[in-house]
Order: C-alpha cells, then sequence, then structure tokens
C-alpha cells in the first residue's frame, strides 16, 4: 500500500515509505539534522572561541553585561575567587549546555497545554536562528546565549515526542526509529566542525557562528514542508486554532501504574546524567586536553582542532548503524533485550573508553605526544557504548511516559544532561588541577557507577520499563 493513500501523521505500520518508517520520520529527522548542523557547529567553537579571543584582554570587555555576570560566575564556580580563563570558558560551557537540556521541560509544557507542538517547534527554530546570528557579534554574546536556550527549550524535546507519536506502543520499531532520527543528528555533526570549524578557526569565528544561523533556517524550512505527515497536533493545540466553540475533554489524573512509572522514569535521571559524563565532555576538556598531548598530524599538517568532533561523528554514525543492524540481527534468532538493559551495557562499554584517554596520558610526556590511536580507542569505544544509552533512552522515555504528559517527560528526559553538562563545566576546571591520567581515570570511575547502578535498576524494576509489557 502507497503512503500516499494513508492519513497523514497517523504512522500505521503499513506506511513504511522512509527506511521502513513512517515517511513523517524523514522530515523530522532532516529538520533535526539541520538544527543539530547549526547547534552543533555552535558548540564546537563556543569553548575555543572563549579561551583564543572572546575571553582575552581587548576582547572580554566589548561583551556586553559580562562584568556583572563573570562577577556571579566566580561566586559560583569559584567561591567569589578569580577564575581563568580555561575555568571560565569551561563554566559558561557547562551552564549553557546544561541549561540547553533544561529548558524542554517549559517547551514540552507549553507545546501540551498551550501552542501544540507545530507551534511551539516554529518558535524554537526562529529563537534559535537569531541567537546563532546573534553570536556573529561580541557585543551579543550572552543575548544570543539566551536566544539559543530558549529555542532549544520549544524546539527540542517537542520534535524528539513527534518521532514517538509515528508509532503504536507496541510497536516495536520505534527504539529502531530513534536510533535512525540519532544516526541523523550524528551526520549533522560529521558535516558542521568541517563547515563551521573550517569557517571559524581560519576565516573568523563569526563566519562560523553565521553558517549555523543559515542551517537552522534550513532545517525549520524542512519541518513545516513536512507538516501533513506529522502526527496530528493534540486536543489543546486544536481548540487553540479552531474559532469553533468545543466542549474541553475531562482532565484525567494519572492512574497508580502510571504513577509508578513516572516516579521510576524521573529516579533514573541522576543514573543517566553521570553515565553521560565522558561523552559530553568532547565538546569541552576533550578539546583543549587532545591537541596537547596527542599528535595531531597528518602527512605533514596538524588537522584543525575542531576536526576531532568530525572524527568523534563519523565513529558515532558507524555504531549507530551497526547498533541498529546488531540488534535487528538479534532479533531475528534470539530474545531481544529491554531498552534499560541495552543501557547498561553501553554504559559500561563507554567507562572502558575513558581507560583509553587515561593510556594516552600516560604515554605523553617529556614533550612526546600519544599516539593518535588511543583517541580512536576511545572514540570507538565511547560511541559504541552511547549508540545504545541515548537514542535507547529516548525511546524508553517516549514509550513509557503517560500519554496525558509526553511532551512533558520527554522534556524531563533531558533534564539529565542539564544535570550533566553542570557536572561536566565544573569537572573541566580540574583540568589544570589533575593530571590527565586522573582526570580520565575520574570519568572511567563515574560512567562505571552509573552502569553498576543501571544494572541494580533493571533487575529492579524490569518489568516495568519492559517494552513488551507496555499497556
Amino acid at each position: 500500500m502507497s503512503s500516499s493513500h494513508l492519513t497523514p501523521g497517523a504512522g500505521p505500520e503499513s506506511d513504511r515509505a522512509f527506511l521502513g518508517h513512517p515517511r513523517g520520520l524523514g522530515y523530522i529527522a532532516f529538520a533535526e539534522a539541520w538544527e543539530r548542523f547549526s547547534y552543533y557547529g555552535m558548540q564546537t567553537l563556543l569553548v575555543l572561541y572563549m579561551t583564543k579571543q572572546l575571553l582575552l584582554p581587548g576582547h572580554v570587555e566589548r561583551v556586553g553585561g559580562f562584568a556583572d555576570f563573570r562577577v556571579w560566575l566566580e561566586r559560583t564556580y569559584g567561591g567569589g575567587g578569580p577564575l581563568s580563563v580555561l575555568a571560565t570558558a569551561s563554566a559558561i560551557f557547562g551552564l549553557y549546555t546544561g541549561l540547553v537540556y533544561l529548558t524542554p521541560i517549559a517547551g514540552g509544557f507549553i507545546a501540551d497545554r498551550w501552542l501544540g507542538r507545530t507551534r511551539t517547534v516554529t518558535l524554537g527554530a526562529l529563537l534559535m536562528a537569531a541567537g546563532h546570528f546573534l553570536m556573529a557579534f561580541d557585543l551579543t554574546f550572552l543575548l544570543a546565549l539566551l536566544c539559543l536556550l530558549l529555542g532549544v527549550g520549544c524546539f527540542k524535546g517537542n520534535l524528539a515526542t513527534q518521532v514517538g507519536a509515528l508509532y503504536k506502543p507496541e510497536d516495536l520499531r520505534r527504539a529502531d526509529a530513534y536510533q535512525i532520527y540519532y544516526l541523523f543528528i550524528n551526520g549533522a555533526v560529521i558535516v558542521a566542525p568541517l563547515v563551521t570549524g573550517t569557517l571559524g578557526e581560519v576565516w573568523g569565528w563569526h563566519y562560523g557562528f553565521g553558517a549555523a544561523g543559515v542551517g537552522m533556517v534550513i532545517g525549520l524550512a524542512i519541518y513545516l514542508a513536512g507538516r501533513k505527515w506529522l502526527p496530528p497536533e493534540n486536543a489543546v493545540a486544536r481548540r487553540a486554532t479552531d474559532p469553533r466553540p468545543a466542549e474541553a475533554p475531562p482532565a484525567r489524573g494519572l492512574s497508580r501504574d502510571e504513577w509508578i512509572v513516572t516516579l521510576v522514569l524521573i529516579g533514573l535521571l541522576p543514573v543517566l546524567a553521570v553515565g553521560a559524563v565522558l561523552n559530553q565532555q568532547i565538546f569541552n576538556a576533550y578539546l583543549l586536553w587532545v591537541p596537547d598531548h596527542v599528535s595531531l598530524v597528518f602527512f605533514g599538517r596538524t588537522m584543525p582542532t575542531t576536526w576531532l568532533v568530525t572524527l568523534d561523528a563519523i565513529v558515532s554514525v558507524s555504531s549507530l548503524v551497526g547498533a541498529v543492524a546488531f540488534w535487528r540481527w538479534w532479533a531475528k534468532h534470539y530474545r531481544e533485550p529491554s531498552e534499560v538493559v541495552k543501557i547498561t551495557l553501553g554504559l559500561g562499554i563507554s567507562a572502558c573508553g575513558a581507560l583509553c584517554l587515561a593510556g594516552a596520558a600516560l604515554s605523553s610526556g617529556d614533550g612526546q605526544k600519544a599516539s593518535i590511536g588511543w583517541v580512536f580507542g576511545f572514540e570507538v569505544l565511547n560511541s559504541i557504548g552511547f549508540a545504545n544509552v541515548f537514542p535507547v533512552g529516548l525511546a524508553m522515555y517516549a514509550r513509557a511516559a503517560p500519554k496525558s504528559i509526553s511532551g512533558t517527560i520527554m522534556g524531563v528526559y533531558y533534564l539529565h544532561l542539564f544535570a550533566c553538562n553542570s557536572l561536566v563545566g565544573w569537572l573541566g576546571g580540574l583540568l589544570e588541577k589533575m593530571s590527565g591520567t586522573n582526570f580520565w581515570l575520574l570519568h572511567a570511575a563515574l560512567v562505571g557507577g552509573a552502569c553498576a547502578v543501571m544494572l541494580i535498576a533493571a533487575r529492579l524494576a524490569g518489568r516495568l520499563l519492559d517494552p513488551k509489557a507496555a499497556r
């Protein structure tokens, strides 16, 4: 049956127009890819831009409102004492990337109660585009970060929720869909450093930020072009756009089982937060530490630092493709493990990746840099692990969340990355105080500890989180 005969946005099992999935997944995935191109393009440059130009004398004085902001940073992160340029940049990075994952809670609430997902996503995209263009000027740096925070809050969780809404609760393609969705995200991360990173490091930082803004505009255009294939709006959004009077359906509270599942999902957030610190450190301490301790010379030329993010994305995409193929093969021959079991396995593998960076630290010194093979080892292990953590976690939260608060719960899911990036910002400041070996062993211990706790959770709450037990 051709997808053209299907009800747009309904997402029946017979709609397999996009890689065996509903056509709406294609529009969402491409829109998200361009949004991630803009977001990660900016994030790739952020710490390097701050440490190499913005926070240096002669530049930092031009940033509007930064004097008062610096006082607050020093009280919060430095105990009232002065912060070095590196520590200040790391604190700003952690604060920004943490709040990026806090604001989707408000965005989910706005979509659930007032505007609906489509209008909220559109508003978010416009705010993000404005933020990226404002990053092209030193004066509006803090205003740009504010626009980006508000924009991501409206955009991120609501788009991810629309992926889950394409499928029935019992449709096992849901986890596969989120891995494909995350595959497109990583595809964008491959391209973003090559474009925005090269423009920023070679031609000028502001050219890179401007390119990120253009990418956001393209993402919005794709999203609006595919509206008829997206899931239908909720009742609140339909009433907001329908002038005819209609009786609102009676509000229904959560049942006892829904409350239990909700509490379990919230209880897992700290575990996921600690488990993600190594992966989130890639845009912070990793970019600052690797060039000084690992040889990045290829064919007589030094690779731009931002290309490390492209290397990470290439390995991540390959790992996601491998994870999707592996679990499809596994499901044909054996019983497929639940999402929480996959997350536990992923955390264990990721922890081993941190050991590779500790090994690189041990093998460098006395003017000698470590072989890039250590970086490849880290990238492979961390990417394989994270391919079974973040996208699988998205699928688990989207499926298990009570439908009446699904948008809010998806925003709550991103709360673990708020806590994680706040922790990453603080940990990055330790890079000047700890040896490289101890710094990365600390990350290995944190991720390994999260793996152990998740294993306990799989034992205690496995039945609640098993997709085959979904109601």
